[in-house]
């Protein structure tokens, strides 16, 4: 297999902290390789617009530290059709690219995937991908964690911790709206992590009717307590279930007033936070930058050796055959997984039929009941 002589760098999809640090190590790592490193500018759309340029190692030496990413990142729905991929192999081969790094979630891999298909490169130059795995909500499979998860789990926290002081303080009920819209990782972890009472998420299967008298069980329950300091409710909702926030709280509130109808009206008082893109913002946590830097070292290492179609893992949560993933010889925590394999795994997961989505979706019941004691 011969090595990649020319490498080029994307970013595709929604951003994540610690984006920067995959640029930024696998610019230098390849460098010190041999390789010369493009940076492709807005994902696909910007290959498409030919926005390629070198990357030196004096371009991303102050960018470790920064959230979201350099190269910019953007949506790309026609690089579906087999002809716009075309196009882009062709913009790839004006500057003799042959190997090809793609940080991002579910979309940008399977283009990436399409990208390299040999079926569709033909007689033309040959083409090597390896993909790092990015996406807040960790909504990949066959890696333990993705690129931005932790911070975004740091900033979520950090949040929900700031609204519980004003909760407690006027005993009130949040529901807190979290970014999820295919996967719940976010609500899930983060309820355990701030001690939530109750986590909404996609994965629980739970229709509107059955949320809304959880969150109202719950209230019930919490304000039925004799301690004061423990009367205030936070509620973790991933923006994935159905119900809009507003009408979910408009439908609590109806619900608390038709079961105790000569309570204080001022008396059970929910309020709504959505925070939205907050969470994917903010400078990367050390965790991410390590992720990012150790996945992308792996990721240059593997063209270099000419490897293809594969993903950098950190620790995969399974033990996976060997005709699936390699632990990698440059990183002990790292592996390099089929990307087929990780494409087919993660619509299993985000479908709830893996065994890691079932695992999820019932550890949070199983100390539910536990927290309202």
């Amino acid at each position: 297999m011969a090595p990649c002589q020319r490498i080029g760098i994307l970013t595709s999809g929604g951003d994540a902290p610690g984006m920067n640090a995959a640029i930024r190590g696998a610019t230098l790592v390849g460098q010190a390789l041999g390789a010369e490193i493009f940076g492709i500018e807005r994902g696909y759309r910007g290959l498409l617009d030919d926005a390629v340029a070198r990357l030196a190692p004096q371009d991303v030496a102050h960018i470790l530290r920064e959230g979201g990413t350099m190269l910019g990142s953007a949506r790309c729905k026609e690089f579906h059709d087999r002809a716009v991929r075309d196009r882009a192999r062709a913009v790839l081969g004006k500057h003799g690219i042959d190997g090809l790094i793609v940080i991002g979630g579910n979309g940008s891999l399977t283009g990436a995937l399409h990208l390299a298909d040999p079926a569709e490169i033909g007689s033309g130059p040959p083409l090597k991908v390896i993909g790092i795995p990015a996406s807040i909500d960790n909504d990949l499979a066959l890696t333990g964690l993705s690129i931005g998860v932790d911070t975004a789990m740091n900033t979520i926290v950090e949040a929900c911790d700031k609204i519980a002081d004003t909760a407690t303080a006027h005993d009130r009920t949040f529901i807190i709206e979290v970014m999820g819209r295919d996967c719940g990782y976010l609500a899930m972890t983060s309820a355990i992590a701030v001690g939530a009472d109750l986590a909404l998420f996609p994965e629980a299967g739970k229709g509107v009717d059955e949320a809304v008298e959880q969150i109202v069980a719950t209230v019930l329950a919490v304000r039925a307590r004799q301690s004061r300091k423990a009367r205030r409710v936070i509620v973790i909702k991933a923006e994935g279930v159905s119900i809009p926030v507003d009408q979910l709280k408009a439908r609590v509130d109806a619900r608390l007033l038709e079961l105790t109808p000569d309570a204080d009206p001022a008396g059970i008082e929910t309020r709504v936070t959505v925070l939205g893109h907050v969470v994917r913002g903010g400078r990367p946590s050390a965790m991410d930058r390590l992720i990012g830097s150790r996945l992308a070292n792996v990721a240059v290492r593997a063209l270099r050796a000419g490897d293809s179609h594969k993903m950098a893992a950190w620790m995969p949560p399974v033990v996976l055959p060997e005709a699936i993933g390699t632990r990698s010889a440059a990183d002990p925590y790292c592996w390099l997984v089929d990307l087929s394999a990780v494409l087919v795994e993660t619509e299993n997961l985000l479908k709830g039929r893996s065994p890691l989505a079932r695992w999820r979706a019932g550890a949070f019941d199983d100390i539910g009941d536990a927290l309202l004691l």
